[in-house]
C-alpha cells in the first residue's frame, strides 16, 4: 500500500510538472503579439498584432472542413511575431459562428459560394486594419476558397494553400502560389505538383523549386513537410518556416534578425499527456464497486463474433436505413453508426451469454462464485456508482475539454450544439457501453480494447466505401478517433481497475464522444 502510494505521488507530481510546463510554453509563444477579438458581424475573428505595430501586411487564414479559427494559431502566431498582421476567423456551420452552412458541400455553386462571400466579408473588413497589403491562407476545404478569393481579387499579394485540392487553379491564377502538403499525404502531393506544372509545361514540376518571378505575380512552388499529414501539418514548423518566407518574398519583406518559428504542437500533446496522467492517481479515491471485476470476461477464441458481426453489418444495414436527420454535416451518421454497432455488440453478448457453458467456463464460473463469496461487493446500491461516473465526467472535462479549446480547436459548444449533443449521446452511450463490457472482466482477452477499435475504424471505412460521396470526410477525421480513443482507453482503464466497473468510464467516454462529435462537424440547414 505504502508503494502504491508512493507511485501515485510520483505520478502526480510527473503529471502536473509536465502540464504546468508546457502551459508556460505554450503561453510563451504568444510574447511579443497583441491579441484582439473582433466583432465581424456574427462572425467569430480574432487579430495577431505585433506588439507596437500598427501597419503592416494583413494575412487572413482560413479553417478546414470541421475545424475552428483555434486550429489555425500556429500560423497566426508565427506571421505576428515576425512582424504581420493576421486573423484567423469561423467559417458558416464551423466552431462558434451560430450561422448554418448553406449549399450543397459538393457543389460549386452550394457551400462553396457561401464560403466565399464569407472570406470576401472578412477580408473587406479587415484590410483597413493593415497597411492596405494582403495575402491568404487556407487549409484542405479552405484551400479551394482561398485561391478563388485570390482570383477575384487580384491585389491579394500571396496566396498560401495548405493540403490543397483546387480545380480552380489556371497557369496564371492566383498570383505567388505556395501549396504545402504533409509528406504523408500522397494524392495531395501530386496534386500540387500538377497544380504547379500548369505553370511550368512542359517540364516537370519538382518539389521546393520557385518557378516563376514574384514582381510579375507568377511563383509557384510546392513544399513537403516531412512526418506529417493533413492535421498535422498544421504545426509543422517546417509548414509555418515556408509559409513565413514566401510572405516575406512576396511582399519585400528583409530581415536583420532571425525569425521566430511557433512549435506549440509538441506542447500541445504533452500538455494533455500531463493532464490525462493525473487521472490514475485520482481514479484511486474513487470507490470499489464490484469484486470481482464486472464484463463479459471472454477469451480470444470467443472473441471474433462479437467483433467482426456489428464491424460488418452496421454499414450494410445503414447502407439502405435514412440515417440523415440531424442539421450536422456526417455527424447524425456517425452517431448512428455508433449506435447500431453498441445494439449488435450487446445483442452477441447475450447470445453468448445463453449459451452453455463448456467444462473449463464452468470452472472457471465456479471459481468467480467463490471469489465473489470471499470478497463481495465493498460497495452496493445505485448511488456510489452515480458519484463515480460524475467524478470521472468532471476529470475529463478538466482534462480534455478546456486545453483543446484553448490551444487546439473550438470545444465549447453553443446552444444549438447542445441540442445536438443531446440527441446523439444515446448512440454513443450504447457503443462506448457495450465496447467497455465486451473487452473487460475476469478472463478478458489482453489487448481486446485495441482490438475492437480497430475493427471500429473498418467498419467506417467500409461505410465511407459504400457511401462515398456523403461520408468521405470521416477520412479527414480519422487521425482525431485514434487520439480519442486513446486518450479515453486510458482514463476508462484506470477507472475501471479502481472500481471494477466499466460503466463509470464509459459514461464518460460516451458523453466525450457525442461532444466532440457535436462541436466539430459543421452545422447545414435542416
Amino acid at each position: 500500500m505504502t508503494t502504491q502510494r508512493a507511485s501515485n505521488r510520483f505520478r502526480v507530481l510527473l503529471g502536473l510538472l509536465a502540464a504546468i510546463y508546457a502551459l508556460w510554453q505554450l503561453l510563451a509563444a504568444e510574447r511579443g503579439v497583441e491579441i484582439t477579438r473582433l466583432d465581424l458581424g456574427s462572425t467569430p475573428a480574432t487579430l495577431y498584432r505585433p506588439v507596437g505595430v500598427h501597419s503592416a501586411p494583413m494575412v487572413v487564414i482560413a479553417h478546414g472542413f470541421a475545424g475552428s479559427q483555434q486550429l489555425m494559431q500556429s500560423f497566426a502566431l508565427t506571421f505576428a511575431r515576425n512582424g504581420y498582421l493576421a486573423v484567423t476567423f469561423d467559417f458558416p456551420g464551423h466552431g462558434r459562428n451560430p450561422a448554418p452552412l448553406s449549399g450543397d458541400i459538393a457543389k460549386v455553386s452550394g457551400a462553396t459560394q457561401r464560403l466565399l462571400a464569407e472570406l470576401t466579408a472578412v477580408g473587406r473588413q479587415v484590410r483597413p486594419m493593415g497597411d492596405g497589403r494582403m495575402a491568404v491562407l487556407g487549409h484542405s476545404m479552405a484551400s479551394d476558397i482561398v485561391v478563388r478569393y485570390a482570383e477575384q481579387n487580384p491585389d491579394i499579394v500571396a496566396t498560401v494553400a495548405v493540403s490543397m485540392y483546387s480545380p480552380a487553379v489556371t497557369a496564371a491564377t492566383p498570383a505567388n502560389l505556395l501549396i504545402i502538403v504533409g509528406d504523408w499525404e500522397g494524392a495531395l502531393k501530386r496534386e500540387a505538383l500538377r497544380a504547379v506544372g500548369l505553370a511550368t509545361a512542359p517540364l516537370s514540376a519538382k518539389p521546393g523549386v520557385t518557378y516563376g518571378d514574384f514582381a510579375q505575380q507568377t511563383a509557384r512552388r510546392t513544399s513537403f513537410s516531412p512526418g506529417t499529414e493533413h492535421l498535422s501539418v498544421l504545426f509543422s514548423q517546417d509548414s509555418q518556416r515556408a509559409a513565413l518566407a514566401w510572405l516575406d518574398q512576396a511582399f519585400g519583406t528583409h530581415r536583420s534578425a532571425p525569425v521566430v518559428i511557433n512549435s506549440r504542437g509538441p506542447w500541445i500533446l504533452v500538455l494533455l499527456a500531463g493532464l490525462v496522467l493525473l487521472g490514475r492517481p485520482l481514479a484511486a479515491g474513487l470507490p470499489r464497486l464490484a469484486v470481482p471485476a464486472l464484463g463479459a470476461g471472454l477469451a480470444w477464441r470467443k472473441q471474433w463474433w462479437p467483433v467482426g458481426l456489428p464491424m460488418v453489418l452496421t454499414p450494410l444495414v445503414l447502407r439502405v436505413l435514412p440515417t440523415h436527420f440531424l442539421p450536422v454535416l456526417v455527424g447524425d451518421y456517425l452517431s448512428v453508426h455508433f449506435g447500431m454497432y453498441g445494439l449488435l455488440t450487446l445483442s452477441c453478448l447475450r447470445w453468448r451469454a445463453g449459451q452453455r457453458l463448456s467444462g473449463a467456463e464452468a470452472a472457471t464460473s465456479r471459481r468467480v462464485s467463490l471469489a465473489s463469496t470471499t470478497r463481495p461487493i465493498i460497495v452496493s446500491g445505485w448511488l456510489p456508482g452515480v458519484l463515480a461516473s460524475l467524478a470521472a465526467v468532471t476529470f475529463t472535462f478538466m482534462a480534455v475539454v478546456w486545453p483543446v479549446n484553448s490551444f487546439f480547436t473550438n470545444f465549447v459548444p453553443g446552444t444549438t450544439r447542445v441540442l445536438l449533443i443531446a440527441v446523439m449521446l444515446p448512440g454513443t452511450l450504447l457503443y462506448v457501453l457495450a465496447d467497455e463490457w465486451l473487452t473487460t472482466g475476469v478472463g478478458a482477452a489482453r489487448g481486446a480494447y485495441a482490438v475492437t477499435k480497430l475493427a471500429l475504424v473498418l467498419s467506417l471505412a467500409l461505410a465511407v466505401a459504400l457511401d462515398f460521396q456523403r461520408l468521405f470526410f470521416l477520412v479527414l477525421i480519422l487521425p482525431m478517433i485514434v487520439l480519442f480513443f486513446l486518450i479515453f482507453g486510458l482514463l476508462s482503464r484506470w477507472t475501471y481497475e479502481r472500481t471494477g466497473n466499466p460503466l463509470v468510464g464509459g459514461v464518460a467516454c460516451a458523453l466525450m464522444l457525442a461532444w466532440a462529435i457535436g462541436v466539430t462537424f459543421p452545422i447545414m440547414p435542416g
